[in-house]
């Protein structure tokens, strides 16, 4: 989720129901440096009252560091990426290499544990690759060294975001593991989210790529658990008509133009623009046009051209 959930799009998942969000994923060797640029990732929304900060690192002494460094800005946890499989943050050795060493990851956590009192998590992935399938070994070191919360996305380092995840591998940890367990993968419904929940057992759901251009899923995901046994609706996530999605959009633009200037915010929000206007009629003529906008008041024009057309 690197480069998408900044503090303006946290904004808009929290006025739709979000319950906690994480912070983009930054370097624990950046934050130890006292890096500007990367401190900025970790700037809160004027309307986050919970934030959880998401490092990643390789050991022990720079994840210490990073936690001395970030404590003081109050967030509700601070969470170790150890799913994380982009080539260039495995060749440092952080993210999702950390799953070939689950005595590592417990090493980290422990340094962490000793900087502060706020609580860990750790996100993690089933294993490096389908010959090493070893959450539940990674999760045994993490919640001994101190974390008192662990996700898992229930999908090897190998498979990427491809193939489907194995959801048996959240149920197999949910039932042994002394701590909650989050569950995450393909989830970009509330059916799907719920179906996780039922399924597995998890406390709770992650929802990472389902919320690009659909914030509307923290709402709907929490009116079908109200629901209870009441039938699941596959068709809630279409029933978020344009003006509804596009005004989301528009409110995410002006967050972000306060934050980093106009002229920023327009250019790093046609991506998201093109998450906002996914299967709508005509997406991509809409699309076409936010790749020429310059000012709030060019994608406010797009936006009405386009809802009396």
């Amino acid at each position: 989720m690197a480069g998408y959930t900044d503090a303006a799009f946290r904004s808009v998942c929290v006025s739709h129901g979000v319950s906690l969000c994480f912070t983009e994923m930054v370097s624990a060797d950046a934050l130890s440096r006292d890096n500007a640029l990367t401190l900025r990732l970790l700037t809160r929304a004027p309307n986050e009252a919970r934030l959880g900060f998401q490092i990643f690192a390789s050991e022990p002494r720079t994840a210490a560091a990073a936690v001395r460094r970030i404590a003081p800005m109050g967030p509700t946890l601070i969470d170790l990426n150890c799913g994380c499989s982009v080539p260039k943050v495995l060749k440092t050795g952080c993210g999702a290499a950390l799953l070939r060493s689950p005595r590592a990851i417990g090493a980290i956590i422990a340094a962490m544990r000793a900087e502060t009192d706020i609580p860990l998590s750790v996100k993690l992935r089933s294993g490096w690759d389908a010959s090493s399938i070893n959450f539940r070994e990674c999760a045994e070191e993490a919640v001994a060294a101190g974390a008192l919360l662990v996700t898992l996305h229930a999908r090897t380092r190998s498979q990427g975001f491809s193939g489907r995840p194995c959801r048996d591998h959240i149920r197999v940890l949910k039932e042994s593991c002394p701590v909650p367990v989050v569950g995450s993968g393909d989830l970009f419904s509330a059916v799907d989210c719920r179906l996780m929940l039922d399924r597995t057992g998890c406390d709770a759901v992650m929802i990472a790529r389902g919320c690009l251009g659909n914030p509307f899923i923290f709402q709907q995901t929490k009116a079908l658990l109200a629901a209870g046994n009441a039938q699941p609706d596959s068709s809630a996530q279409q029933r978020i008509d344009a003006r509804e999605r596009l005004t989301a959009a528009i409110q995410q633009l002006r967050v972000l133009a306060a934050s980093v200037g106009e002229a920023k915010a327009c250019r790093d929000m046609r991506k998201h623009f093109a998450a906002y206007t996914k299967g709508l009629e005509s997406a991509a003529t809409i699309r076409q046009c936010a790749m020429q906008a310059e000012t709030i008041a060019d994608y406010e024009d797009i936006v009405e051209s386009y809802l009396r057309a």
